[in-house]
């Protein structure tokens, strides 16, 4: 038994289940959690079972409360995806197979910490530091968590009161496939082999656009599954590059076909009736370096008037100065200052509502004092248009200040866990020219001193900056990786589902109403005589 009869425990155990994933996996999430444990200075006891299975025996100096010891452990099972929590679920019942233990499908759990080790462990036990250096680094799945378990929460009172009845549990769930290629467990009624799951995973991967790099690269990474799944190394290093060829081909054949990018500087025709008159050159066209420079001098204008005006707006001032970056961005990377992005475009890569969008962008507007101008209107499934231009009123300001450091952004990944405010203080400290102390912070981004601590608390606890002495800087951690353990990805490609599904009804919506295309000659017969023409009156009178 893991819990005491006061409901405490005395020891960590971590299960990992190979009904959870492959062995393969299992192995490799128990050397990524032996890794985490020795860097936070925790001495394990390990065993393994003839199944392929393992545990970790973490004993405490100190008795635990069970509510915080099943935390810890359901934060590792974000980490691991074999680690199975529900020992540490069970306050009366729950349960481990222990070294020495006869194993339901034969033999006995085998002790792989050496015995003497594995005593001196268990006698002298972990100290309480070493555990909170593992609160620490578990920070962002202790987080994730806590929103997930805040969700669960919110989803059965909307059932229950029936304010959302749509809304489920399974809400912000991964994708089947992606699963796949976590744990490597597969379907066997829909996929006969592993070579046919390995097959569809690649398809969903390449549907998604991804580069045979970035799915090599994520191999020992977040899916490991999908390594498992080919046996040996050796395997799928030579199998690997063929699928992805087959993959590829099929997946090109069976899209419908896109017209092709266009390269820098090549002039083409339309793709869609939404696109510019082509010009022959002058100025009434841009070039890329001209563009970037016009983005640069609408960045200055950005910090040093618009940000405070619209700070003046509230809460509702800081999503539109997300809004304008998430603009801006939009503009150098497409290299173009009109824009035709759509609504759930814009809210997908800023983790809000297409609805929200839809209201923010007419007073984003009004308040741009000409920035932004509105210069068409949506017409069947093209989105709105937009111009983004340099007012005469702010070139000679634009001209005067310095060009700031780094790009700018409208809600990074992470950030979508977090919060805009946040975003706006971690750009402070990114791009400003100096290491700003909290006060700095405070004036520069407009936000309350209350609301600036939390997120300089909150950003610091999982690594993203550091203070020195009485100013702070941003660190090397991989964002990217941050909003992947906070489940990022998760709600992100939930996001895109249901936006996929949204379009394709309103596309069908507007079809109803296109009329058909009917060809003359289905109308119209050549060799038929179209009218009649009644008889001459004489000649009925002398046929009488």
């Amino acid at each position: 038994m893991i819990h005491g009869s006061d409901g405490n425990v005395a020891t960590l155990c971590l299960d990992l289940d190979t009904s959870k994933a492959l062995k393969e996996v299992v192995d490799a999430d128990a050397a990524k959690l032996r890794h985490l444990l020795q860097a936070c200075g925790l001495a394990f006891v390990e065993d393994s079972s003839p199944s392929g299975g393992r545990h970790l025996y973490i004993p405490l100096a100190e008795r635990m409360d069970a509510a915080e010891a099943r935390e810890l452990v359901e934060a590792l099972a974000l980490m691991a995806m074999s680690l199975d929590p529900s020992p540490h679920q069970n306050t009366t019942d729950g349960c481990i197979r222990v070294p020495g233990s006869v194993h339901k499908s034969g033999g006995h759990q085998t002790l792989i910490t050496p015995l003497s080790k594995a005593y001196d462990i268990m006698r002298r036990r972990n100290p309480v530091a070493a555990l909170l250096k593992l609160r620490a680094a578990l920070a962002p799945e202790l987080a994730r968590k806590r929103a997930l378990n805040a969700r669960a929460v919110k989803a059965v009172a909307a059932q229950r009161t029936g304010t959302l009845p749509h809304l489920s549990l399974t809400s912000g769930s991964e994708a089947p496939l992606r699963r796949v290629a976590r744990t490597g467990l597969y379907d066997t009624a829909r996929y006969k082999s592993p070579s046919e799951a390995r097959m569809a995973v690649l398809g969903h991967f390449s549907a998604c656009g991804w580069s045979l790099n970035q799915v090599a690269n994520e191999l020992h990474g977040q899916f490991p599954g999908l390594a498992a799944l080919y046996g040996t190394p050796e395997r799928r290093a030579r199998l690997l590059p063929y699928e992805w060829t087959k993959v590829q081909a099929f997946t090109f054949t069976q899209a419908p076909q896109r017209p092709r990018p266009r390269k820098h500087g090549e002039k083409s025709a339309h793709i869609n009736n939404t696109s510019q008159t082509l010009t022959t050159g002058g100025a009434g066209k841009l070039s890329s370096a001209g563009l970037h420079q016009l983005v640069n001098d609408l960045e200055n204008i950005l910090y040093a008037v618009l940000d405070h005006r619209l700070q003046a707006k509230g809460r509702q001032g800081i999503s539109l100065r997300l809004l304008i970056r998430g603009l801006l961005g939009y503009m150098r990377a497409k290299e173009t200052d009109v824009l035709d992005v759509g609504c759930r475009t814009l809210a997908a890569a800023m983790g809000k509502h297409h609805v929200t969008i839809a209201r923010l962008l007419p007073i984003l507007v009004s308040a741009s004092d000409g920035i932004l101008t509105k210069i068409a209107d949506a017409r069947y499934k093209a989105a709105d248009v937009y111009l983004i231009q340099l007012p005469e009123q702010y070139k000679q300001l634009a001209r005067e200040l310095t060009w700031r450091k780094g790009r700018i952004h409208a809600v990074r990944p992470v950030f979508r866990a977090l919060s805009d405010a946040t975003a706006l203080v971690y750009e402070a400290i990114e791009r400003s020219r100096h290491s700003p102390t909290t006060a700095d912070l405070v004036r520069a981004t407009g936000v309350s001193r209350n609301a600036c601590s939390a997120a300089l608390s909150e950003m610091e606890t999982l690594g993203m900056i550091q203070r020195q002495g009485h100013t702070w800087r941003t660190t090397t951690v991989n964002l990217r990786m941050i909003a992947s353990r906070l489940g990022v990805m998760d709600d992100y490609l939930e996001q895109i589902s249901r936006n996929r599904h949204d379009r394709a009804v309103w596309h069908a919506y507007l079809d109803r109403f296109l009329a058909p295309q009917v060809e003359e000659n289905v109308v119209f017969d050549a060799e038929r005589d179209e009218y009649w023409l009644p008889p001459d009156d004489a000649a009925i009178w002398h046929a009488a």
